[in-house]
């Protein structure tokens, strides 16, 4: 009676490991081919980057109140595309910032989180901001040159978190950064201006 226990055990765990192999295995496959079908709709969408457009970008405060110390407020008009035909986009996390000779001289300002459908526009139109800020004292002597000019280059930058959606498929994360280099007229009364450059 003892043996025929323990040969009745042994059969039932056996029987257990083959059913949770065959589970195991369909799980495998049916996300192998789940894959593989995202891999092939990928293939086949090719999807593209977004596309960016500075429109205008207007300086409403630039003072230098010492050798390096600078305040500024700006505004600019960004359009994004999004070319691809039956692919959307996710923005989860943007922000948009200034720089001048590759240092930044404003804060980050957040972009709200947005999807944008597949061949589909969006405008951001966001204030940038400093106040009393230290830049490198080559930049302060330069930037005031340029203020006196009358025009000052500017980069305006976007670093953003995107995914892409496909159907019901969403994709993971992935970093989005885009440069927009321009100059902006600018003039000297105090300052302040209030001159658009469309040229981006």
């Amino acid at each position: 009676a003892m043996s025929e226990n323990i040969k009745i055990c042994t059969h039932h765990k056996n029987r257990r490991k083959r059913i949770l192999r065959r589970c195991f295995s369909g799980i495998l496959i049916f996300l192998f081919l789940v894959l593989l079908a995202v891999l092939i709709i990928w293939a086949v969408l090719q999807p593209k980057r977004p596309r960016f457009t500075l429109q205008d970008a207007t300086i409403f405060v630039l003072n230098i109140t010492a050798p390096n110390v600078i305040s500024v407020t700006l505004q600019v008009t960004v359009v994004t595309h999004n070319p691809n035909s039956k692919i959307g986009v996710y923005y989860d996390k943007s922000s948009v910032f200034a720089t001048y000779r590759n240092q930044q001289i404003t804060l980050d300002t957040v972009i709200p989180p947005i999807y944008q459908g597949a061949d589909d526009y969006n405008v951001w139109s966001p204030f940038l901001y400093a106040n009393n800020v230290p830049i490198a004292p080559f930049n302060g002597v330069a930037l005031s040159q340029d203020r006196s000019a009358g025009t000052v280059p500017m980069t305006i930058n976007l670093d953003s978190r995107v995914r892409w959606r496909v159907g019901l498929f969403v994709s993971g994360r992935y970093r989005l950064q885009v440069s927009c280099p321009t100059s902006i007229p600018v003039g000297n009364a105090g300052g302040y201006t209030a001159i658009n450059d469309a040229g981006g």
